[in-house]
């Protein structure tokens, strides 16, 4: 099952917090944000992040560039293939 699916809201309660909901376009809206630091940062490139995770580097740009958002199975490979972990997306800003 995809850790990104709609129908499932996540929901995790950090020491000292209050409990958080968050919807797979909040999560997903999280990764991109994350993945474009990566990549102003030039800690990767679009080309690398394309080949680092098997997604065609225009539909890398695509979602970058918030033309398009990633589906639950490749958001799960992309956490997958850059060894993330879903958690670390569900922490306060």
């Amino acid at each position: 099952m995809a850790l990104f699916q709609k129908e499932i809201v996540a929901f995790i309660v950090p020491e000292g917090h209050s409990a958080h909901f968050m919807n797979f376009a909040e999560l997903n809206l999280k990764l991109t944000k994350y993945l474009r630091e990566r990549i102003q940062s030039g800690e990767i490139t679009e080309r690398g992040l394309a080949r680092a995770t098997g997604i065609s580097q225009p539909h890398i740009h695509n979602v970058l560039k918030g033309k398009r958002m990633l589906s639950g199975e490749l958001a799960d490979e992309v956490l997958r293939k850059l060894h993330l972990d879903l958690k670390d997306f569900l922490q306060d800003d």
